[in-house]
């Protein structure tokens, strides 16, 4: 039996919405692309940071994108792809790789690009006081040479099957040598890249502007002239904005916003399965959630089955509190965790609370799911004795004030390529952004074994054992993951959703015939 009457629970919650479940769109024959042309995609959030190597939510990686290269590309099925490298090559055991750079490619100021940058964009990277997420996400690598202009050698501390794939890292962007030598701060507001795109304007609360690079290495493409990143704050206003035609693609689309689009004339709803996810994370170094047998009562509180529903508008699946489902390749599958109130009363008690607990959860108001499944789990912790009072805020003030400080706060996670990547970018004790705090011994050297194996039955044991470990031991609760969202005007074509949630491939995008002419 459900913990959540749905009737109750909507009373509750009413900024849920309505329910609403849509299948999945037919694939459709892509036109050959024409060339021309301005595309006006909008976002959610201010692209607050220019700095490639800093950022860190979808706007921001969708313009840094647009700006600058890796050395390679994402591809919509996880796979690495070439970017400014041309081919690669691995000794034996996986701890030496060489990448064959593009010749003839310039940066945007002029300046040719040769190994030099490469390896000081990395040493960038790597240096703690950059601050650079990438630091934790490119691999092991201990050091970056340049054997010829042409040609870098990645020295790893141990074998790591990855590289390639973790290589195209939304933070791993090269930079011209000079400036990430120590000139940094110049990337706060100019844009140096090699991308496809240069920047025109940036205005972070309204929008980034950006203009074909005549340059770009590969001639074909990009296809539009320009590309318009407007900042749209309020949901509905975002999809309005789209039904009128007034933009043409909308990155992220929030559950409650996607039956609405699917149905508008001239408007194509995008789904897509991923491993996008939102968490309740807890301060496991600070009291209550030091115990861990209050995560375990708080997670056995939780009926998952209703936050796909309630959260998600059924647009999602259930998550079991470890940060993988089968959109990864080395998911492996635990018993599902089910609701059980009677036993989170018990290990309520047993830590110190046999009169139950009050807390404060904190949910940025960006994107709008982290308050909605703030709301639905009050509601679904009540009847064990858990007082929860949700507290929402701008999500500036949410990244200054609580993201990576607080004790209990709802986070929002896109895909990530690798089971190495999500594990060393949340939960690692030296991960990047180690929110939790849990630094398990035991699951660092499981992942750090993992990352060092070449064979994948070996390394589906070893993550097998992390996701069991972490089911276990909730240094957050997962309670469901969300298929990817977004939606286009019928004119635009070539755009693919892609299940990381951070890649946007916008230089394969062009304009049909029938879109609005802009300057």
């Amino acid at each position: 039996m459900p913990i959540v009457d749905r009737r109750r629970f909507l009373a509750a919650s009413a900024t849920l919405g309505g329910l609403a479940v849509s299948g999945l769109p037919a694939p459709a024959q892509i036109p050959a692309p024409r060339r021309g042309g301005t595309l006006r995609v909008s976002v959610d959030q201010a692209v607050a940071k220019l700095n490639p190597l800093l950022t860190r939510v979808n706007p921001e990686y969708m313009v840094s994108e647009l700006l600058y290269s890796a050395l390679t590309r994402l591809k919509p099925d996880m796979s690495a792809e070439p970017d400014l490298s041309e081919s690669w090559t691995s000794s034996p055991d996986l701890t030496e790789w060489t990448f064959a750079l593009r010749r003839g490619v310039t940066f945007h100021d002029g300046a040719p690009f040769t190994a030099a940058d490469v390896v000081a964009s990395f040493e960038a990277i790597l240096d703690p006081k950059t601050a650079s997420p990438a630091r934790q996400n490119v691999g092991p690598i201990d050091k970056v040479v340049a054997k010829d202009d042409a040609t870098v050698v990645f020295t790893l501390k141990s074998p790591f099957a990855d590289l390639p794939v973790t290589l195209a890292y939304t933070n791993a962007k090269i930079i011209p040598a000079a400036i990430a030598k120590g000139g940094l701060a110049r990337l706060d507001r100019e844009a140096i890249g090699t991308g496809p795109f240069k920047l025109v304007s940036f205005e972070p609360e309204r929008q980034v502007v950006v203009a074909r690079n005549e340059a770009y290495y590969d001639k074909a493409r990009p296809y539009l002239d320009r590309v318009q990143v407007v900042v749209y704050p309020d949901s509905s206003a975002e999809g309005s904005a789209l039904i009128s035609g007034d933009t043409d693609l909308i990155s992220t689309v929030p559950p409650t916003e996607y039956a609405r689009l699917a149905r508008a004339a001239g408007v194509k709803g995008l789904r897509v399965a991923s491993g996008q996810f939102c968490n309740v994370n807890f301060g496991c170094d600070q009291k209550p959630f030091n115990d861990v047998r209050v995560r375990q009562a708080l997670a056995l509180t939780v009926d998952r089955k209703a936050m796909v529903d309630f959260v998600t508008e059924g647009l999602g699946t259930i998550g079991n509190d470890a940060p993988m489902n089968k959109a990864y390749r080395f998911h492996v599958d635990q018993p599902q965790r089910q609701p059980d109130i009677a036993r989170a009363k018990a290990l309520l008690a047993e830590a110190g609370y046999p009169n139950g607990l009050e807390a404060t959860l904190i949910a940025s108001d960006r994107p709008p799911l982290r308050t909605q499944l703030a709301v639905a789990l009050r509601e679904m912790a009540k009847p064990a004795g858990f007082t929860i009072n949700v507290q929402t805020m701008p999500h500036a003030t949410y990244l200054d004030q609580v993201w990576k400080k607080g004790s209990f706060y709802v986070g929002f996670y896109n895909m990530q390529a690798t089971a190495d990547a999500i594990f060393a970018l949340l939960y690692t004790s030296n991960a990047a952004w180690n929110e939790t705090r849990w630094n398990n011994k035991v699951f660092d050297r499981l992942v750090e074994e993992a990352r060092a194996t070449a064979d994948d039955g070996k390394r589906r044991e070893l993550y097998g054992q992390a996701q069991k470990l972490m089911n276990a031991e909730v240094p957050s609760i997962i309670p469901t993951f969300f298929d990817l969202l977004s939606a286009q005007r019928d004119w635009v074509q070539g755009y693919e959703l892609h299940p990381r949630g951070a890649v946007f491939r916008l230089d394969h995008v062009s304009l049909g015939a029938n879109a609005p002419r802009r300057g």
